[in-house]
């Protein structure tokens, strides 16, 4: 394997590990394995800690396509709990609201689900990535401060409701959508147009671009890969200094 020129590497990432988390053990292997002590690997899409499943690792000089890799379709298997909503739309935080959801049946839910596809303005979650003046929105959330997002303009595909429990008001949906959608705040979304509140309880990258859940790698099987992989450098290889 030329890792060197560039590698893509399909990894379920681990319930409660971050995209860092998963990309600096890569790093960590490639580095002892090319005796050098810089060497770039990156990912492309990231993942929620209280997320699994796909995602998209390159390493050396392939970490250029990031850009392009990430803007393929993802789809994702979200769980969703009815009548409780929390500051961040999941299960970082605790739940800060209840609501009615006696009303609420298969059929209002499928009813409501028609209005999340197609072209949609989506508001980011406070708990999120996006920047306000400069300074990431969950570090400012989680200090307590309020945090005033825009909405961003996405497309979901599908929105299938794949189980409905009424017994304890859980869904189960598959959403095919464009990169950028927050599927936390999908979750937020479909509770106010039930008139109740939602939050997310449990997400599964299935997809992204061609990359599917079944090709992926766990974290230990791609560092065994790395360990054991017949390396072939390009002539422009000089140990130690790629970055």
């Amino acid at each position: 394997m030329d890792f060197v020129t560039g590698e893509i590497l399909y990894i379920d990432k681990p319930l409660e590990w971050t995209s860092f988390d998963v990309v600096k053990r890569i790093r960590g292997v490639l580095l002892h394995r090319l005796r050098c002590k810089k060497f770039k690997v990156g990912h492309a899409g990231t993942l929620d800690p209280l997320a699994t499943g796909v995602m998209v690792v390159v390493t050396g000089r392939a970490t250029k396509l990031i850009e392009s890799l990430q803007a393929g379709v993802k789809e994702y298997v979200a769980t969703v709990k009815l009548g409780a909503t929390t500051p961040s739309f999941d299960l970082e935080t605790e739940i800060d609201a209840t609501y009615p959801v006696g009303h609420i049946d298969r059929k209002l839910i499928e009813e409501a689900l028609t209005r999340f596809t197609g072209r949609i303005e989506q508001v980011p979650p406070s708990f999120s990535a996006c920047k306000v003046d400069g300074k990431r929105a969950y570090k400012m959330a989680r200090k307590g401060h309020e945090v005033q997002l825009k909405p961003k303009v996405l497309v979901i595909d599908e929105i299938e409701l794949l189980d409905f429990d009424p017994s304890d008001m859980t869904l189960v949906l598959r959403i095919v959508c464009s990169k950028g959608t927050y599927i936390r705040a999908l979750a937020r979304d479909i509770g106010s147009a039930l008139n109740s509140g939602a939050h997310l309880v449990a997400l599964r990258r299935t997809r992204v671009g061609d990359a599917s859940i079944d090709r992926c790698l766990s974290v230990d099987q791609a560092v065994d890969l790395i360990r054991n992989a017949e390396i072939t450098f390009p002539d422009s290889w000089e140990s130690g200094k790629e970055n």
